[in-house]
């Protein structure tokens, strides 16, 4: 993911974008199909967490509640409606709500709470939850990869990939590895609980009265994040409009997009409320299974191959010189994905290899080094010299600074 987040101040344009001289100027509405799903799943699954933390908060509210799951994700979409500097400015100031919050939770956990010492003897140790929780981790960093350059764009040319990796990096470790960490411990002072009990319950071991504080706290930090879900979509929904027939995008558009992911989403949360965690789980799975092809011949594509020498032009130019449909990155995609399938492990469906290895899910192992071999051995027959000679013609008297401000509709 970090990786992915080098290109936006090279290129300055948003992630799914940047996938077009991969995929071709059509071809690329596969990888945003992919994401549509990873926004509006995630988008879903929030809803539900908040009907639950509502539950928490007041006892009146159903943790399956359809008014509570609905006016959740209208508070996102209200804040995704007024625009993506709004958004921002939400997300700093809930940032160091949160962070101060949790700084109180993780320090009052590691003084005060006590655990089984059962819980810390390794001989438990199983491989197949082990490798689960893994790539569900996995997973859980690499859906930020269509995200991220989204970030980044705006950073100066000169920042220089090592930095803008380094600082990618390390908050996405430190965030999520924190995170997680919170929520395992929330897991083991109260495994029988839902999410946001068990959150209010290892809060309040804590401090008295520090769990409703926290679900207050987390509720405003997922209406930010999605409300960046929903923007997100919306702009992938236009770009797909825009991708098959040229439009101009409008107030009205854009709000008719953003309706078009409320719903979708709520149709989602409003099915997958009764048993959360294992469509949360399948989710997962599915994201990384999606992912895994494309997160490869992307990053191969722009170190490997191209090295980052792209025509900004012609990446919005259908008839350009990336093509329609290209055929390298399409074919790498789909034998990537089908190879991987018989290695699936989720509740959706388990392929024979991961039955025989007992439910271990490594199919993430076989796609990653897979899709990228094939896309590189296809781009053996590219003319790496014209190639570059063409997108410097094609930007002749572009200001590098303007592709930040490139819009996808």
């Amino acid at each position: 993911m970090a990786f992915h987040s080098t290109q936006g101040p090279q290129l300055g344009l948003p992630q799914m974008i940047q996938s077009r001289p991969q995929f071709g100027y059509r071809g690329a509405l596969l990888v945003w199909a992919a994401a549509l799903v990873a926004y509006i799943g995630f988008n879903a699954f929030n809803q539900v967490l908040a009907a639950q933390a509502l539950h928490q908060l007041s006892a009146s509210i159903s943790p399956t509640s359809p008014a509570a799951i609905v006016l959740f994700a209208l508070s996102a979409v209200g804040l995704a409606a007024v625009g993506y500097d709004k958004i921002h400015v939400a997300q700093r100031a809930f940032a160091y709500l949160m962070i101060a919050i949790l700084m109180v939770f993780t320090l009052g956990g590691l003084l005060l709470l006590r655990f089984p010492a059962a819980q810390w003897d390794p001989a438990g140790f199983r491989s197949v939850p082990f490798l689960a929780q893994l790539f569900a981790a996995a997973s859980y960093q690499l859906s930020w990869s269509i995200y991220v350059s989204d970030y980044s764009r705006y950073l100066p040319r000169d920042v220089g990939v090592r930095a803008s990796f380094w600082w990618t990096y390390l908050g996405a470790f430190v965030g999520g590895a924190w995170m997680m960490l919170v929520g395992t411990v929330a897991a083991a002072a109260a495994p029988t609980l839902d999410v946001a009990a068990a959150m209010q319950h290892a809060a309040d071991l804590v401090l008295p009265g520090l769990g409703k504080v926290l679900l207050v706290g987390a509720l405003l930090g997922l209406i930010t994040i999605s409300a960046l879900n929903f923007y997100g979509a919306s702009l992938t929904l236009l770009s797909c409009a825009d991708t098959v027939r040229p439009l101009r995008c409008t107030v009205g558009k854009r709000l008719a997009s953003l309706a078009v992911a409320f719903v979708a989403s709520n149709a989602i949360a409003l099915g997958s409320s009764s048993n959360f965690v294992n469509r949360f789980g399948d989710l997962l799975s599915l994201l990384l299974y999606l992912f895994t092809p494309w997160t490869a011949i992307n990053l191969v594509d722009f170190y490997l191959v191209r090295r980052g020498h792209y025509s900004i032009r012609e990446i919005f130019n259908p008839s350009g010189m990336y093509g329609r449909w290209n055929w390298r990155g399409l074919i790498a995609y789909v034998v990537g994905f089908v190879v991987m399938i018989p290695f699936f492990s989720s509740g959706m469906y388990t392929g024979p290899v991961a039955r025989a290895l007992g439910g271990a899910d490594v199919a993430m192992l076989v796609g990653l080094p897979l899709a990228a071999a094939i896309y590189l051995l296809a781009c053996r027959s590219l003319d790496l010299h014209q190639d570059r000679q063409r997108a410097a013609a094609a930007d002749i008297g572009l200001d590098p600074d303007d592709a930040a401000t490139a819009q996808t509709a």
